[in-house]
């Protein structure tokens, strides 16, 4: 009979992991909530996804979530308040998870003021930050552009409308307060090495 071979496996370390490796390597020994917030079409969900695949942090979005809520009739019936209290915390609670957890987290969501002071709290009590990254393109027309011609193929979710872009524009002003703000009209890749430094930068 043959024996068999067991390998040890090397205990994790305590203290959170590096956010970058590699060529990108950078220590940060602290946990973040990286909220990248925009109006749809700004690219915010291409750099989360990017900056998500390269590090390992998680990213979390709030149209997947909806998608998977609503066929099950959850979303059915709520007025804009209680659809928005619902939203922001089911985020919020996956975050503190990940916190909990000694681990950063990303968020795909438009973030307002409040949202981000919250947000902000949150990070504080598990001793990190929380940093915003405001998505925007300066150019209406090739937002526009952008939107109409864009498939993300959510499942349970809809593509949305220029209409529901103008709605959004009124509902959450530009934020205050610390933030990087990347423009569309730049490249993914130049783009995503401002977020990198950004985030390098305590």
């Amino acid at each position: 009979m043959r024996r068999r071979r067991y390998i040890r496996r090397k205990s994790l370390p305590s203290e959170p992991s590096s956010l970058f490796d590699g060529c990108t390597a950078t220590v940060i020994t602290v946990k973040q909530i990286i909220a990248f917030t925009g109006l749809p079409g700004t690219g915010k969900s291409t750099l989360a996804e990017q900056l998500a695949t390269e590090t390992g942090v998680p990213a979390f979005a709030g149209d997947w979530l909806l998608g998977a809520l609503r066929p099950h009739g959850v979303l059915a019936g709520l007025d804009r308040a209680a659809f928005l209290a619902m939203y922001y915390d089911l985020l919020g609670t996956l975050v503190e998870r990940q916190l909990m957890l000694g681990q950063s987290a990303i968020v795909d969501c438009l973030v307002n003021s409040e949202i981000a002071e919250r947000w902000g709290e949150l990070a504080a009590r598990y001793d990190g930050r929380l940093r915003i990254v405001e998505c925007v393109c300066s150019d209406e027309g090739e937002h526009r552009r952008r939107l109409e011609g864009r498939r993300r193929g959510i499942p349970g979710w809809h593509e949305v409308g220029w209409d529901h872009v103008l709605r959004m524009r009124s509902e959450y002003p530009q934020l205050d307060g610390e933030r990087l703000t990347v423009d569309a009209m730049e490249t993914v890749d130049g783009n995503l090495d401002r977020v990198r430094s950004f985030l390098r930068h305590w």
